[in-house]
């Protein structure tokens, strides 16, 4: 008996030591496998989900995503149309016994039907655009959504007729708008969104907005059907206020449009509550400053009555649902780098609901997901932790505990040995405010050995890092750094005011608190002050080289997608409307000295750190020529230095995962150069 038990006990040690040995760390090919669940949609009765069920395609280089349902116990998880092209947006009938969705065509995108208790599918339309906002009406008989209108350029010139078989120039793009490119979409052709009912059974689509404005965003119908609620900037002077929206109605039947908001600042998303008395919408009074929470309002359907009904929560809310009694809402929202679903009553009581939702922005770890909830209380979401991004879970209603229903990563991420991730909190050497971060160690980590260590600053910079599944911080841990990530002044769900501390003081302060991070953690005994390494994108590209033109403690660093010069920036982005006032006081030509203050250029003398810049060639958000401007910079002054610059890329550099590896990989090559540890490895 003895024997067998010892034979029996080897055999299992020795499994478990051959299972421990079949794992890997996690590496580029893997972003290839890695699956995710988003938008999650229960149906009214609480039984079904249907969500998007994402990965990528290895050969086309993209993402992809198709429909799934699911029980809301996990059972009879299965692919819910026999399509293999993307599919989206899918919307519950009032019902529950049908499917609204979109879907790629070659033509573009369509809206397609699925009926539940059939499994059959029908396309519905044959659109000129793609639609979006797709909603039902409450009596489940037709939807609206939106859809963009073209117009003539402002300006068409009497151009002779080219001779038969001449290959002349194309023709050139003509624009008068204040807004006419946008980051990762290129030109934006002259034309404007409008709103659309069909009948659910299909047939035409019928306009039912009009004017030189564009209509979209979240539609709402009224309980009657006869109104469709939405937001809009249908004011004189609409592309000089870009700040300002107002909820509207419109009638069904005539196009009457009447405004049920007048305040200066966002208004929109407007939602009906069950009980047809109220819309409840998002928004805030704008008070020109860097970062104001959004919060949710209430007014009546005639637009009287309004109130806030969420001062008890210093949190901004990105996402809101009115529960099956119309006695209040559940929202989501972002507190201290990790997603929330609470409930505030109409009279403005707030209880937390539950935690780590997010997990569809692999890339890095922002904020991110989506919920939805039944009218039994039921609610789905995406839940992410720092070991797998966003799986598909469901809180049932008076429960504590969710049920994660899915395990879409566990075939990849079952045999990858990941980084641990680990929350640290520090002060600000500042003010002596609280400060968090998270640190993510190597695989297999040693506590003995020296690893080298590097900042990864978020973008935004009003954002947030939170604890969630990172593709770039694991493959950054999988080579062998430890990897400090921190949200300082600035980040977001911290409060309005911590979030409002760049406020014509960007970069300030942040500085500080990313440096105080950096000292905390060599406190702390896992940085070291010869193995330092800083990068960053975006706001966090600014940030990494505002460092190294502040101190010279680090190895080398990987400056990407920077604004170097907000004098330059300000003029030539995408976006080169909005940052007068609401960053800077005044226009680059009213406040030169005040702009180049916070330009990265102007210590760009002080810099002796070798330094990688990295930009994506089609950026129009930080346009290329800020990249450049370093680079350069740092040619003359003869520091180390290298352009990377990534073809087809736009600012989102990861939109394509092969950019994404790109990214990483150079990053890592640049670091390893500089690295003293490599007898540990």
């Amino acid at each position: 008996m003895f024997m067998k038990r010892f034979l029996l006990s080897l055999i299992v040690l020795g499994t478990l030591q051959f299972t421990s040995a079949q794992k890997s760390n996690f590496s580029y090919l893997d972003v290839f496998d890695l699956q995710y669940a988003s938008d999650p949609q229960i149906s009214p009765n609480g039984d079904l989900i249907v969500y998007r069920r994402m990965g990528y395609d290895i050969l086309k280089d993209k993402s992809k995503g198709n429909l799934w349902l699911v029980k809301s116990d996990g059972s009879e998880h299965q692919k819910m149309t026999s399509r293999e092209t993307n599919e989206s947006s899918p919307k519950w009938s009032p019902s529950g016994d049908r499917i609204a969705f979109s879907s790629s065509t070659d033509e573009g995108s369509e809206i397609y039907m699925y009926w539940v208790s059939t499994g059959k599918t029908a396309r519905l339309t044959q659109l000129p655009f793609s639609p979006s906002s797709l909603t039902w009406s409450p009596d489940g008989r037709q939807l609206a959504f939106s859809m963009n209108v073209p117009k003539a350029p402002p300006v068409i010139a009497k151009i002779p007729k080219k001779p038969k078989g001449a290959k002349w120039a194309e023709t050139p793009r003509i624009t008068d708008r204040v807004y006419h490119e946008a980051d990762g979409r290129g030109y934006i052709k002259p034309g404007f969104n409008h709103i659309f009912t069909i009948p659910a059974v299909g047939g035409a689509p019928r306009q039912i907005t009009s004017g030189d404005w564009h209509h979209r965003g979240t539609l709402s119908w009224s309980k009657d059907g006869r109104k469709i609620y939405f937001s809009a900037n249908r004011v004189e002077d609409w592309e000089y206020r870009f700040r300002n929206s107002e909820i509207y109605s419109v009638q069904v039947e005539d196009g009457e449009i009447q405004a049920l908001t007048d305040r200066n600042g966002p208004d929109y998303s407007p939602k009906v509550s069950p009980d047809g008395k109220y819309i409840a919408y998002l928004g805030f009074e704008d008070q020109v400053q860097a970062f104001q929470i959004r919060k949710v309002q209430v007014m009546n359907v005639d637009g009287s009555g309004k109130r806030t009904i969420s001062e008890k929560l210093d949190r901004t809310i990105s996402d809101i649902q009115w529960d099956a009694k119309s006695n209040g809402l559940y929202v989501a929202y972002d507190d201290k780098g990790n997603g929330k679903v609470g409930h505030i009553s109409l009279q403005g009581d707030v209880a937390k609901l539950l935690d780590n939702v997010g997990g569809t922005t692999l890339g890095r770890p922002y904020a991110s997901g989506s919920f939805s909830a039944a009218k039994n209380g039921n609610i789905a979401y995406t839940q992410s932790r720092p070991d797998y991004p966003a799986e598909l879970t469901v809180l049932k209603a008076k429960s504590k505990t969710p049920i994660r229903i899915t395990a879409l990563s566990k075939p990849l991420l079952a045999y990858r040995e990941l980084g641990k991730v680990e929350e640290v909190w520090y002060k600000s050497s500042v003010d002596g405010r609280d400060i968090q971060g998270w640190v993510v160690y190597p695989p297999n980590y040693d506590a003995t050995k020296k690893y080298p260590f590097m900042v990864e600053n978020h973008g935004g910079p009003i954002l947030n890092y939170g604890d969630r599944f990172s593709v770039e911080m694991q493959l950054y841990a999988a080579a062998g750094y430890i990897v400090f990530y921190p949200n300082p002044r600035g980040s977001t769900s911290y409060g309005e005011e911590f979030g409002n501390l760049l406020y014509n003081n960007y970069p300030g302060e942040d500085y500080n608190d990313v440096m105080d991070g950096v000292d905390h953690c060599i406190q702390m005994g896992i940085a070291h002050e010869d193995q330092l390494f800083v990068t960053g994108g975006s706001a966090g590209g600014i940030m990494s080289a505002w460092m190294i033109g502040k101190n010279n403690r680090f190895e080398a660093a990987v400056v990407a997608k920077p604004v170097m010069n907000w004098i330059s920036k300000t003029l030539v982005a995408d976006n080169y409307f909005y940052y007068a006032e609401h960053r800077y006081p005044g226009q680059p030509w009213e406040n030169f000295e005040g702009y180049w203050k916070f330009s990265p250029i102007s210590l760009v003398g002080n810099i002796q750190t070798p330094t990688m810049v990295m930009v994506g060639m089609n950026d129009l958000r930080t346009p290329p020529s800020e990249a450049k401007q370093l680079y350069h910079a740092l040619k003359l002054r003869k520091i180390e230095t290298v352009l990377v610059e990534i073809p087809g890329a736009s600012h989102g550099i990861a939109s394509k995962p092969s950019n994404l590896i790109t990214k990483i990989a150079h990053t890592v090559a640049w670091f390893d150069k500089f690295r003293t540890d490599k007898e540990n490895e």
